[in-house]
C-alpha cells in the first residue's frame, strides 16, 4: 500500500539503487534552477531595463524567457517521475525535448541580446 502522498507508482517494480535515485533528483533540481534563472532573467528584464522593456523587442525577450521558464517548471516534475518509473521498472530512459527547448529559447536569447549590443536592432 501506498504511504500518503506517495505515487501508486512507487509500489511497481523494484526500489532503483539509491544513487540513481538522487542522481535523478539532483538532474530535477538542475531543471527548477534553470527555470528559476529563464524567469529572473524575464523578471530583470521587464523591471530593470525598462527602455528596452517598452520596446516591441524588449516585450517579446521578456515573453520568451518568462514562457521557456515556466514551460520547463511545468515539465520538470513529470520528467523526473517518467525516469524514475523507468528505474523502477528496469525500463529504458525516456527521452525528452526539454534540452532542445531550453537550448533554443537560450540561443534565440543570446542571438537577440547580441544583436541589441551591437546596435543592429532597435
Amino acid at each position: 500500500m501506498a504511504k500518503w502522498g506517495e505515487p501508486s507508482w512507487c509500489q511497481v517494480g523494484e526500489e532503483p539503487d539509491y544513487r540513481f535515485t538522487l542522481a535523478n533528483e539532483r538532474t530535477f533540481l538542475a531543471w527548477l534552477r534553470t527555470a528559476l534563472a529563464l524567469l529572473a532573467g524575464a523578471v530583470a528584464l521587464s523591471q530593470f531595463a525598462r527602455p528596452l522593456a517598452l520596446t516591441g523587442l524588449g516585450v517579446g525577450l521578456t515573453v520568451l524567457l518568462a514562457l521557456a521558464g515556466t514551460v520547463l517548471a511545468a515539465c520538470a516534475y513529470r520528467r523526473w517521475a517518467k525516469v524514475q518509473r523507468a528505474m523502477r521498472n528496469a525500463g529504458p530512459l525516456p527521452m525528452t525535448w526539454l534540452p532542445f527547448v531550453v537550448g533554443l529559447a537560450s540561443t534565440l536569447v543570446g542571438v537577440l541580446v547580441l544583436l541589441l549590443a551591437l546596435g543592429l536592432v532597435h
